[in-house]
């Protein structure tokens, strides 16, 4: 699994090719819901096959026969790394995994806790969930554990904890990541340092590369920092 997924936050093919032809390396890529409901499995399979690693955030949630079945239809795609939603529960996470693996041995498929959007209000308020987002996160990676998982989607506030129960082989992937820690529609956001320091086994940077006036040097710099973080924790 690759460190760095670049996530392709645009709205069609034409846009993600245009933005990767800016970007000289060949980066890991995160394919989210508004690109694959707009172009599709080909267009991931068009990804595949030009070399880029898949990350297919799609957050698969539902009723666990339709979950399996869905699985099997990711598993094609050769994608690198996907997902489901834990809150799903632990039948459907197993029936999920289960589906992949009829059609796919080598993609890992990790579950989604708590969005980096939500913050102790909205858990306590909206979502009825007591005892705090570090709690709830660590109760969510503990059921993907027990139902297979690889990992788990984290923001690097809850990383630290997640590994001290259950191991630095669990995955811990995290998005909002930024140079500073100033916020937009994310609260829970980390820089590449912060996030290295918690154990954080890969990274998931969007908007402050594809936004970038040059994402090629936006992207080197976050692959350098991160990387140069890595190096000196190890």
């Amino acid at each position: 699994m690759h460190r760095l997924y670049l996530a392709l936050d645009v709205e069609t093919a034409e846009e993600a090719f245009r933005l990767l032809r800016r970007i000289e390396a060949k980066p890991a890529v995160k394919v989210g819901m508004e690109l694959f409901y707009h172009e599709g499995g080909q267009f991931v399979e068009r990804l595949v096959g030009e070399g880029y690693p898949v990350f297919l955030d799609v957050k698969v949630h539902d009723i666990p026969e339709t979950a399996r079945r869905t699985l099997r239809q990711i598993g094609r795609l050769g994608v690198e790394l996907t997902n489901v939603h834990t809150l799903g529960g632990e039948t459907m996470m197993r029936y999920a995994l289960d589906g992949l693996r009829d059609v796919n041995e080598t993609t890992r498929l990790i579950g989604v806790t708590q969005l980096t959007s939500t913050d102790e209000r909205m858990l306590a308020e909206e979502l009825h969930i007591e005892g705090g987002l570090e709690r709830a996160v660590l109760r969510q990676a503990l059921s993907a554990e027990r139902a297979g998982l690889d990992g788990v989607v984290a923001s690097v506030h809850e990383a630290r904890a997640i590994h001290q129960a259950l191991g630095s082989q669990f995955l811990t992937v995290t998005p909002g990541i930024r140079m500073n820690e100033t916020t937009d529609d994310q609260v829970r956001v980390a820089t590449p340092k912060a996030a290295r320091e918690a154990g954080v086994s890969a990274i998931v940077v969007g908007r402050p590369i594809t936004r970038a006036e040059d994402p090629n040097a936006a992207y080197t710099y976050y692959l350098q920092e991160w990387s140069r973080t890595y190096e000196t924790n190890r």
